[in-house]
C-alpha cells in the first residue's frame, strides 16, 4: 500500500486543545496507549474475562501492572469490574460502552502494527 504524501487535516477542535501539556486528552491517551492498556482493552473487546484470563493473554504482564492498568481503565470509565459473591472470590472484567467504542478504534491500529511490525522493526523496508 502506498503512503499518502499529503498531510491529513486535524479536526478544528484540536487546534488549540490537544497539544498543550495540561490537556486531559493527553492523560487519557497515556492510559489507553500504554503497552498494557492496549492489550487489556483488546482482550476485553472479545468479552468478559477473569483476572487469570487477562494475565494469560497479556503475556509478560506482572500482577502489579495488571492491577494498576485495570484500576486506571476502570477509573477512566472504560472497564467495568464485577465481583461475584462466591467462594473462592471471583471478579469479572468487561468493557463499558465507552470501552467498546474505543476498542473499535484500537483494533485497526493494532492490526496495522501487527502487519507492519516485522518490516519496520527489522528494517525490511
Amino acid at each position: 500500500m502506498e503512503a499518502t504524501t499529503r498531510p491529513l487535516p486535524l479536526p478544528m477542535s484540536f487546534a488549540d486543545g490537544v497539544f498543550p501539556a495540561g490537556c486531559p486528552s493527553r492523560t487519557l491517551l497515556d492510559h489507553i496507549t500504554s503497552k498494557w492498556g492496549v492489550l487489556i482493552l483488546l482482550s476485553l473487546s472479545e468479552g468478559e474475562q477473569r483476572w487469570s484470563e487477562l494475565r494469560r493473554r497479556a503475556e509478560g504482564i506482572s500482577e502489579k501492572m495488571l492491577a494498576q492498568t485495570l484500576k486506571t481503565l476502570e477509573r477512566d470509565g472504560l472497564v467495568s469490574r464485577k465481583a461475584q459473591p462466591v467462594i473462592p472470590p471471583r471478579v469479572d472484567y468487561s468493557l463499558t460502552d465507552k470501552g467498546y467504542e474505543l476498542s473499535g478504534l484500537l483494533v485497526p491500529l493494532v492490526g496495522w502494527a501487527f502487519d507492519n511490525a516485522d518490516e519496520i522493526i527489522n528494517g525490511k523496508r
